[in-house]
């Protein structure tokens, strides 16, 4: 800002029809930015990238609104004002003050402090922006401290003294009290300014009401600080689910003997199939146990909800899941227990299950489903879904039954189970029949597999890329020919 008793050539004024494009193009991009924060931000008080969003369009509308006031006072220059104008304006003020906002064209005053007659010169719109009445006249240097912040009272001081010492600009904000008790943050910014003899003969300076602007600012920051600690929690809380996870389901990988040794035996093999974006760690699980009487355990099954509640709930129900089934508990009675553990558990979740206990002896199939898809059997270039048995959802109800079912598997049979995240696309769950189809129709590849592992990798790649909802799982196990 030079000083402008040194100016070399009167100030000239833009040319009317250059500040004229630049209103409307103000204007037209004011609009612009007003309809994003109108059409796609909406109420999006429970969202913080949604708030953050919000503030972040509410602070460029008050850089536009402040740079159409600055073109229109460039265009149009202050008008005389009376003393009936002036207190018209302050009661709109004060009004547009209440309501959060000011008015625009009382944002920016000027004052200039004269060291060599003591005259103070104020500006229409800083008697407005400070709420003080004119006939009360300007304030001088040491009477402006008292309308300042305690705490921001030394930064104006060092101001004004670097200013009238050492020659120094004006750039910095404080907070002040207007005689209505509202707060305002100003920001001043001035010079010295010199006389012949290069001593400071008065201070000049322009003071600018940015409180609305600071509130916008300061709410995108905190909007965006509370967006990054969201993160960071979910960041985290999609580690912990993972780990968890990790650590739950069984860590073999490729096919696996139960038991082995016997030429009865299942080649059992199992995949987890995440979720498309990644984002989503859900209840899906799969087990495949062999029992100390020499049967094995196999079931898939899912839990109800996301992240480490969900993961937590599927860990608390394996344990629950093996240590029954070990002790012999047989799938139905089995699938019972589990429904009052979720019932009564003070984690809230409701569970899809299928539990199968093969018999290598007879290469018999009990098995037991509660709300979840049956197994399917594939045999002879063929398949089809078992018979659906009752048993309603794990947690749905208290004292629930579930019925039994037995099958005798051949020499090569093959046997499916899967959650039903496993065909859930974008455009909605499957039902079980089209779920079903979808899976026999991989019949001729499912039985012409070596080994489970293969088998695996058939249903995967019919599976795995499409536009899946959700994470799933897929259990394959052959019976030894």
């Amino acid at each position: 800002m030079p000083p402008h008793v040194f100016a070399d050539r009167p100030a000239q004024p833009p040319e009317r029809g250059a500040v004229d494009a630049l209103i409307t193009r103000t204007r037209r991009l004011r609009g612009d930015v007003d309809a994003v924060r109108q059409d796609t931000v909406g109420d999006a008080d429970d969202d913080p990238q949604g708030r953050w969003q919000r503030a972040l369009c509410d602070l460029a509308v008050h850089h536009l609104d402040d740079l159409g006031a600055h073109l229109d006072q460039l265009k149009e220059g202050l008008p005389p004002a009376t003393a009936d104008a002036f207190a018209d304006e302050l009661a709109a003020y004060e009004a547009d003050s209440a309501a959060g906002s000011g008015s625009l064209l009382s944002r920016v005053g000027s004052a200039e402090w004269n060291l060599l007659t003591d005259e103070v010169s104020w500006s229409d719109e800083l008697y407005q922006i400070l709420g003080r009445d004119p006939a009360a006249g300007p304030m001088s240097l040491d009477e402006l401290p008292s309308v300042v912040f305690a705490e921001d009272q030394p930064l104006l001081t060092a101001m004004v003294t670097d200013c009238l010492v050492d020659g120094r600009p004006i750039d910095g904000e404080f907070r002040m009290v207007r005689p209505d008790g509202r707060v305002r943050t100003v920001h001043m910014m001035g010079e010295p300014v010199l006389d012949s003899d290069g001593s400071t003969a008065s201070m000049w300076a322009v003071l600018r009401d940015v409180s609305e602007l600071r509130r916008s600012q300061r709410a995108v920051r905190e909007t965006r600080d509370s967006l990054q600690r969201h993160q960071h929690i979910e960041r985290t809380e999609r580690r912990l689910a993972v780990e968890m996870q990790e650590a739950v389901l069984p860590s073999w990988r490729g096919s696996l003997q139960f038991p082995p040794g016997s030429p009865t035996s299942l080649d059992v093999a199992a995949h987890y199939l995440p979720s498309p974006d990644g984002a989503l760690i859900g209840g899906e699980w799969y087990d495949a146990l062999q029992l100390p009487d020499g049967a094995s355990l196999l079931g898939v099954g899912d839990l109800t909800g996301h992240g480490v509640a969900a993961t937590s709930s599927m860990a608390m129900l394996l344990g629950a899941l093996r240590g029954m089934a070990v002790a012999g508990v047989r799938p139905g009675q089995l699938m019972a227990h589990l429904n009052r553990l979720l019932d009564t558990s003070t984690q809230s979740a409701l569970g899809s299950a299928v539990c199968c206990r093969y018999d290598p002896t007879t290469r018999v199939v009990t098995w037991a489903q509660a709300g979840h898809p049956a197994p399917l059997l594939f045999r002879d270039g063929t398949g089809r879904a078992l018979s659906r048995l009752d048993g309603v959802l794990l947690g749905a109800t208290s004292g629930a039954s579930y019925e039994q079912g037995e099958l005798t598997l051949q020499p090569g049979d093959v046997l499916v189970m899967h959650t039903d995240g496993l065909t859930r696309t974008s455009s909605g769950p499957q039902d079980a029949e089209v779920a079903a189809d979808r899976l026999t129709a991989l019949a001729a590849r499912l039985t012409g597999t070596r080994d489970a592992q293969e088998g695996v990798r058939v249903v995967v790649e019919e599976f795995g890329q499409g536009e899946r909802q959700g994470d799933a799982c897929v259990l394959v196990a052959k019976v030894n020919a």
